[in-house]
């Protein structure tokens, strides 16, 4: 069973399906690793990011990347980033 407040297990966890993000704690939805790993195996997984993370380019063209429709849950600041 999935401690969802260690992040070794979380990362194990989101490394098989990134939307299992949602279970995590609200401090692993705003880790950056995390995050980015979850999104880069399920761009829906940004939709349970930490407001931060949906607004950081990096995490956010990731997960747009191969994820495009995933922009709707970027942050407004997010959502204009540019993609260059």
């Amino acid at each position: 069973m999935t401690d969802w407040n260690n992040k070794k297990e979380v990362l194990e966890a989101v490394r098989e399906d990134g939307s299992k993000l949602k279970r995590a704690s609200e401090e692993l939805r705003a880790d950056k690793k995390t995050v980015f790993v979850a999104v880069k195996v399920s761009g829906d997984a940004l939709e349970h990011a930490s407001e931060k993370l949906q607004g950081d380019r990096e995490v956010v063209l990731a997960a747009v990347n191969d994820w495009g429709i995933v922009l709707k849950y970027a942050s407004k600041e997010g959502q204009g980033l540019p993609i260059t």
